[in-house]
């Protein structure tokens, strides 16, 4: 035989050899397409040929099972029978994993006959990428993940919405024609929200940061919402730095809201970083001069700071811009109150009877002087708590005086409704 003959032989014994199927394959094949499929059998089939030739068709083979029982519940409907959506939605998961893994493989270069580096397998981006877009078109496992959060399966409902929503940005789904047919509009970041949500309620915190950052960025989704589980996934988290940075974001944002302002005052005092605080309401405060709330609390940390001073200059200025700000007179009031409460502890240490009397004494005409400020604040804020308490110790003071009994058990009665 010549010697070209015997090559050309070795070449076609060579392409025969390659070409060959695992009998794995064929068999998984072979119960999927049964006419009663067994596509559990099928699973076990390809998981041992995974094991002894994990090539990117073999992985193609392993998600076509999962393709193939969607599309058989698919194919019920127009049977009049039941879609069983748990099943659809395991399959898709699957099916997915393994188109993701055999498009990752048959992108692997290999040299051509011109020695020009290729894909090893180029037709598997195309076939795979056509299928996940017709899951993500079709869906599935959004409901699929509703309803693993109906029967309280967060984790679950978290992995299904978020195997929904990362198709887009897969890299063998980035094909202009394809992403054309993909629109990330409103409903995509709903279905981010919901996907956060469901993240933390499972107590996947960074998971649920991740998501919630990007619906932070977009913007249009439940802004107000989105901030605050921001804040306080980061504060389960302990990363004080952005949750703090959070907050401060969420009242440039949505400067009226009591959550991200209140959060940080209270953060600040329990970390002892009043003083920062009150530079950031400061800054605020450059920016707009015009805005009483920002005043009321840069006034609420002077106070904390004992700064009375500049305190009651800040709820003063406050009360140029509204008369009626009840917070802003309540503050003053408290400022006039925590006075009386440093008398009082001054007074402790007194020795001489007579000098303790006039300190007492002294004393009882500051808090006396706080009384109507709480009176008018209660006045236009009936159902604040924190300024009835207030007057309920004022009147038990002054209990002995006329009227102040009457008042003291109508602050109780109301107190105790």
């Amino acid at each position: 035989m010549k010697k070209s003959l015997i090559l050309a032989a070795l070449v076609l014994i060579s392409a025969g050899c390659f070409a060959q199927k695992n009998p794995l394959v064929k068999k998984a094949k072979s119960l999927m397409n049964a006419e009663t499929p067994d596509f559990n059998a099928a699973r076990g089939q390809i998981a041992e040929a995974l094991e002894q030739e994990p090539t990117a068709e073999n992985y193609y083979w392993a998600g076509m099972i999962g393709y193939k029982e969607a599309e058989q519940q698919n194919n019920n409907l127009y049977m009049g029978l039941a879609k069983d959506i748990p099943t659809v939605g395991s399959a898709m998961e699957e099916s997915i994993e393994y188109f993701v893994k055999a498009d990752e493989l048959a992108q692997v270069p290999v040299l051509n006959k011109k020695g020009v580096e290729v894909p090893t397998d180029p037709k598997m981006r195309g076939k795979v990428s056509k299928m996940i877009l017709a899951y993500y078109k079709s869906d599935d496992l959004i409901r699929y993940g509703a309803q693993l959060s109906d029967s309280k399966d967060y984790e679950g409902a978290f992995k299904a919405f978020k195997t929904h929503l990362s198709i887009p940005k897969l890299a063998l789904m980035q094909d202009p024609k394809i992403q054309k047919e993909i629109v990330l509009d409103t409903t995509y970041y709903n279905y981010m929200f919901n996907a956060a949500y469901f993240a933390l309620r499972a107590e996947m915190h960074n998971e649920a940061i991740e998501m919630l950052l990007q619906l932070k960025a977009f913007g249009q989704t439940e802004p107000l919402l989105v901030n605050q589980f921001l804040c306080q996934e980061y504060i389960t988290v302990k990363d004080s730095v952005n949750y703090v940075k959070a907050l401060q974001d969420g009242i440039l944002l949505f400067p009226h809201e009591d959550f991200f302002i209140q959060n940080l005052v209270s953060y600040s005092v329990q970390t002892n970083t009043e003083a920062e605080a009150v530079a950031f309401f400061s800054t605020l405060i450059e920016n707009n001069p015009n805005e009483p709330l920002y005043y009321v609390k840069r006034g609420v940390l002077y106070e904390m700071l004992e700064r009375y001073d500049e305190a009651t200059a800040d709820f003063d200025k406050v009360l140029s811009f509204d008369a009626n700000n009840a917070d802003a007179i309540a503050g003053k009031g408290r400022v006039i109150y925590n006075k009386a409460v440093k008398m009082n502890e001054a007074a402790a240490s007194i020795v001489d009877n007579k000098e303790y009397k006039k300190a007492i004494d002294d004393m009882n005409e500051v808090f006396r002087e706080s009384l109507p400020f709480f009176e008018k604040a209660h006045e236009l804020k009936p159902d604040n708590t924190n300024y009835m308490q207030t007057l309920k110790m004022l009147y038990y003071r002054f209990r002995t005086e006329p009227g102040m009994q009457e008042k003291y058990d109508a602050i109780e009665a109301e107190l105790n409704k």
